[in-house]
C-alpha cells in the first residue's frame, strides 16, 4: 500500500511536517510512504531575494512529483503553505493539471488528507485545508482529517496548530518558529490514520 505525500514549502516549515506524517504512515504495516514536491513556480531569483534558497537547498532531493503518480498512490496526504487563506499558488496550479485524473476518475475512492502552516495563530489554517478540500471531493476522493483521538489538539498550555481538519503548524511573522513536538505529533498521527484508514479500504 503506497501513501504518497505530496508537499510545498518555501522555508522548511511544510517540509518538517511531511517527514513526521510519512513517520506517522510507515507505523502502519505493509505501508510505504512516498515524500513528492511540487513543481516550483518562482525563479530562483525571486527565492533567494526571500531570504528561502538556503532552506530550500536542504530538501531539494525530495523528488518533484508527476501528476499520474497520484493515480498509483492508494493514499495521499497533501501539504501547503497558507497564502490568504488558502492553499499557495504552486499547489494550486500542480492541481489544476490534474485534469486528466479527473476525467477518468483515477483518484475516486482514494483516501485525501491535507496539513498546512500560517504565519500566525489565525492565519487561515483551518480555512486553507477546508477549501484544499473542495478539490478532493471533486476528484472523488475520501477525506480524512485528524480526529481528537489526537489528545494534543485539546491542549491549552501552549500555542499550537493542529485541528479536526488536519494538523497544522505556526511559522511566525518572519519564519522564525520551527514545528513544535505536538505539531509534529499531530502529524504523524494524521499519517498513521490516513495508512490506517487506506489499508482498510485496500483490504
Amino acid at each position: 500500500m503506497k501513501v504518497l505525500i505530496v508537499y510545498y514549502s518555501m522555508y522548511g516549515h511544510i517540509h518538517r511536517m511531511a517527514e513526521a506524517v510519512a513517520e506517522g504512515v510507515r507505523d502502519v504495516d505493509g505501508a510505504e510512504a512516498a515524500l513528492r514536491r511540487v513543481p516550483e513556480t518562482l525563479p530562483e531569483t525571486v527565492i533567494e531575494k526571500m531570504g528561502a534558497l538556503q532552506a530550500q537547498k536542504t530538501f531539494e532531493h525530495i523528488p518533484v512529483c508527476a501528476v499520474e503518480e497520484l493515480a498509483e498512490a492508494d493514499a495521499i496526504i497533501f501539504g501547503t503553505p497558507t497564502r490568504f487563506g488558502n492553499m499557495c499558488g504552486q499547489m494550486r496550479q500542480f492541481l489544476d493539471a490534474t485534469g486528466q485524473l479527473w476525467a477518468r476518475g483515477a483518484l475516486v475512492g482514494k483516501v485525501g488528507s491535507v496539513f498546512a502552516s500560517s504565519a500566525t495563530q489565525h492565519g487561515g489554517q483551518e480555512s486553507t485545508i477546508l477549501s484544499f478540500h473542495t478539490t478532493l471531493l471533486h476528484q472523488g476522493m475520501v477525506i480524512v482529517g485528524l480526529p481528537y483521538t489526537f489528545q494534543g489538539q485539546m491542549s491549552i498550555d501552549e500555542i499550537t496548530g493542529g485541528s479536526p481538519y488536519g494538523a497544522s503548524t505556526i511559522a511566525g511573522g518572519k519564519g522564525e518558529r520551527l514545528p513544535s513536538e505536538n505539531e509534529r505529533a499531530a502529524a504523524r498521527f494524521q499519517g498513521r490514520h490516513v495508512a490506517a484508514i487506506a489499508a482498510k479500504l485496500c483490504a
